[in-house]
């Protein structure tokens, strides 16, 4: 690497990931190469975007939570019964508390819970309504340490049960604990999205269709709470840095190899993902709210650590791993090949799951919408699709998925497309929530929307996949990512008469809810 390539990549940042501002920060073998901000962070006051900024680290804090909770228990098993007391009326056996830091706890993400709850677009979630939705768990969506599902609330238990043990309020605990031992003078637990004390604001659009301030309204903690500033995560990646060869050192114990119960390896653990960049061990992770994108990764043996912030959102992993790629001298390679069988789009269903698979040719690649956002598979084949991620190989009429990712696999049974029927125009309750859908018939279109605990859900056209298979789009939710499309799938009984519906996204998988008598 040269130091005018470094530069050339720091100065196209603005350009390739346009916003009202940013900040980014290199760090290799204890020193720190780049330490650049630029734009504004806020627009409206003309205040500069700079590297003391605050800045909402999102989900970048489930990192801190366990680097916490590592700190102040030696065998955080010791806090599972802690974990099952916040889960009363879970009918199954609750997870521990390394479930939790591993996300392999099976509960279902409680912001896309909310939204089955009725919650309002924007409306408030603090500890009120997130106490309501966790303590109302009934059921799991798979054993613990199974398999992988990203929850927030994981990391919201773990704070709320670290500082009932210790007596003290997490942001006390974090302030102690990890700010002041490691020089991050200006970092602070922002638990309330509505504002940052020194005004820094973050932004939703597009540079087409303008910027303006982004509304939110949920409560953090443990989950995503961390609010800092360029020279804070600096002073984070240098302590990292630090103490790269003690065994018991921090973040070796976070970064620590993860496994599954049947002993699989886990890409991610203690509030960590792990992964490869450029043929190197990688570990990091991103931090995403409405208005705001953040990214850290580390490279331990070539001593490297990235850090990028937005006050939009453009994809500041990519931002990331173009930074990277200029101090290790790589080119990634080109994504483009020659697009394999087109026998292989088109629309399946995962019946271990109940969710829809839309998987629509692009270019040479394959877009599936089974996940959200929608992942685009390298590696088209006339056999299948994808390499170290989701995996599909063709099967006769249907696909077998791998995602090794979530230590699991099954069948994607390929449906027939079609426009379905409007008698699926009815009202349903789910027993496990307590709450209800309603499907209209608003003069030949469907709607539908959810309604619970938490207020009335706006109502969505619905989308036919086949006869009985159809999504309720949910493109704006509490949070920044939405669980983007609900897949209903309508059951009926040997008369053809519908009698329920399996409702799911990937955050929360496989409710039923039961038709209610007219």
């Amino acid at each position: 690497m040269t130091d005018s390539t470094l530069e050339q990549a720091l100065n196209a940042l603005p350009r390739r990931f346009p916003g009202p501002g940013g900040a980014a920060a290199v760090i290799k073998d204890g020193k720190v190469l780049a330490r650049h901000a630029w734009g504004y962070a806020n627009a409206e006051t003309r205040l500069p975007f700079t590297p003391a900024s605050l800045f909402r680290m999102c989900s970048i804090t489930k990192q801190f939570t366990c680097a916490l909770l590592l700190d102040a228990f030696d065998d955080p098993t010791a806090l599972d019964a802690d974990v099952a007391a916040r889960l009363p009326n879970l009918q199954e056996p609750p997870p521990g508390m390394l479930h939790l830091a591993h996300n392999q706890s099976g509960l279902r993400d409680y912001w896309a819970v909310a939204m089955l709850h009725g919650a309002p677009i924007e409306s408030a979630f603090g500890d009120e309504e997130s106490t309501r939705v966790i303590s109302g768990t009934r059921s799991l969506h798979f054993r613990p340490g199974a398999s992988y599902s990203y929850v927030n609330q994981n990391f919201r238990l773990i704070s709320d049960i670290v500082q009932n043990r210790l007596g003290r309020s997490f942001a006390e605990l974090l302030q102690a604990r990890l700010f002041d031992r490691f020089g991050m003078s200006r970092a602070l637990l922002a638990a309330d999205t509505r504002a940052m004390p020194d005004g820094t604001q973050g932004y939703e659009g597009s540079e087409v269709t303008g910027y303006r301030p982004a509304v939110n309204n949920i409560y953090w903690t443990g989950d995503a709470g961390l609010g800092a500033s360029l020279d804070d995560m600096i002073a984070w990646e240098l302590a990292i840095d630090a103490q790269r060869d003690d065994p018991a050192g921090w973040y070796n114990r976070l970064s620590m190899p993860v496994s599954f119960i049947d002993g699989a390896p886990a890409r991610y653990g203690f509030g960590l993902q792990r992964g490869r960049l450029f043929g190197r061990e990688m570990t990091g992770h991103g931090g995403a709210l409405r208005g705001w994108r953040s990214h850290r990764l580390h490279l331990a043996t070539e001593r490297l650590s990235v850090v990028v912030m937005f006050n939009h959102m453009s994809e500041a992993h990519a931002a990331a791993a173009t930074l990277a790629a200029a101090v290790l001298g790589e080119i990634p390679p080109p994504s483009l090949g020659t697009p394999g069988n087109p026998h292989i789009p088109g629309i399946y269903l995962d019946s271990d799951t109940g969710l829809s698979a839309r998987i629509e040719a692009e270019d040479a690649r394959l877009r599936v919408g089974y996940t959200y956002p929608p992942e685009i598979l390298e590696n088209w084949r006339d056999d299948g699709a994808g390499t170290d991620g989701t995996r599909l190989s063709l099967r006769g009429e249907d696909l077998w998925m791998e995602r090794p990712q979530e230590n699991r696999s099954g069948w994607l049974k390929r449906q027939i497309a079609g426009e379905g029927t409007l008698d699926v125009a009815v009202r349903f309750h789910c027993d496990e929530l307590g709450a209800q859908l309603s499907v209209v018939n608003a003069g030949g279109a469907l709607y539908g929307g959810f309604s619970g605990m938490l207020g009335l859900g706006r109502m969505e056209r619905l989308q036919p996949l086949s006869q009985d298979l159809w999504l309720l789009p949910c493109l704006r939710a509490l949070d920044h990512s939405p669980p983007g499309a609900w897949t209903l799938s309508f059951q009926r009984d040997e008369s053809g008469n519908v009698t329920g519906a399996r409702v799911g996204c990937w955050l929360a998988r496989d409710l039923f809810y039961r038709r209610m008598s007219d």
